[in-house]
């Protein structure tokens, strides 16, 4: 099979990821954070300069996002689509409109169905005050189908230990959503296009050691897969070489053979779904399937917004507990350790 048969189309990676139905897009962030200032914060002296508030700047290998004393991004709403937020070292503070919470990271996967509307924060807390604090973590939008935009909004916690993983020969695959061969993801959300029998919706982060090769399976004919170089500088797919960060789309119902030809471990960021196949009219945080409805939700949330904000902080943080997830009703979960 040659490369032109299997690859569709590529494209150079900027900060956000270009999406494929049903995917709206991904970003990536990976910010290598100085020590804590003792309240989750850096030093003050290292924020003069920086647009604080709209902080996208990368400025010492790190920003400040929309946070103004804590790195990250406070209370903002969203509608009609679901997060999923994979956070591979650091840290996550989530707060809601709903009232729940949740520390998590370092390897913890959140999958936040926004549904009929819900506010919430994401706050990069500088827990460690004797060293660096590295945040590395993508965030995948995930569309909804217009039977679920309004599904009720909540969120599921993928504890780091319990996410399947299959190693092979010089590889590592890691599997939030979908199956990878015999091994099953864990369970999406009720209301998820990932949780459609036939949606083939699969998410894996694949990891290749210098040398190796791996080859994804064929997927339905109806799905579309792309692939992203996020980590490293250069591979191969189906014969063809990209030497740099780069969006790759592939026909779904091939086998993609994948080939580390550098001399670091390289990490790939794979996206599969069955398309929804309805309107996106998407206007920042609010992804729905008409101009009409989008105008609905900006009412809405005028009048509603969505439940209000029940903490007293817009950057709402933990202070220094562990991981954990308080859904919404109080009942309280943690990673075993």
């Amino acid at each position: 099979m040659s490369s032109t048969d299997l690859i569709l189309g590529a494209q150079p990676l900027g900060p956000q990821m270009p999406g494929i139905d049903p995917f709206i897009f991904a970003a990536y962030h990976q910010d290598h954070y100085p020590k804590g200032n003792g309240r989750l914060g850096p030093d003050a002296a290292l924020l003069r300069g920086r647009d604080i508030g709209m902080d996208f700047s990368g400025r010492d290998g790190w920003s400040m996002y929309h946070g103004e004393e804590i790195p990250g991004f406070p209370a903002h709403p969203h509608r009609g689509f679901e997060t999923v937020t994979i956070v591979r070292q650091g840290l996550v503070d989530h707060a809601d409109s709903l009232g729940a919470t949740a520390r998590y990271g370092e390897g913890d996967v959140q999958w936040l169905t926004t549904g009929s509307g819900v506010q919430h924060g994401e706050m990069f807390p500088l827990v460690h005050e004797d060293q660096g604090n590295t945040l590395d973590l993508f965030q995948i939008w995930l569309n909804l189908p217009a039977k679920n935009k309004l599904a009720p909004p909540d969120f599921t916690m993928f504890w780091a230990h319990t996410i399947p993983r299959v190693t092979l020969p010089g590889s590592e695959v890691e599997v939030i959503a979908g199956n990878y061969g015999a091994v099953r993801a864990l369970p999406p959300p009720r209301a998820s296009w990932a949780s459609e029998a036939d949606a083939d919706v699969a998410i894996w982060i694949v990891r290749i050691e210098p040398g190796a090769s791996v080859t994804l399976s064929a997927a339905s004919d109806r799905a579309r897969r792309a692939i992203y170089l996020t980590t490293g500088r250069s591979f191969v797919v189906g014969g063809q070489h990209f030497d740099r960060r780069v969006m790759v789309e592939v026909r779904a119902n091939q086998p993609a053979p994948l080939h580390n030809d550098s001399a670091e471990v390289i990490e790939l960021l794979v996206l599969q779904g069955k398309p929804i196949g309805e309107p996106v009219a998407a206007r920042g945080p609010f992804v729905m399937n008409t101009q009409e409805e989008l105008v609905q939700t900006i009412r809405d949330y005028q009048r509603t917004e969505f439940g209000g904000w029940p903490w007293p902080s817009r950057e709402h943080t933990h202070g220094t507990s562990g991981r954990f997830a308080q859904h919404p009703g109080g009942r309280v979960e943690r990673p075993e350790v």
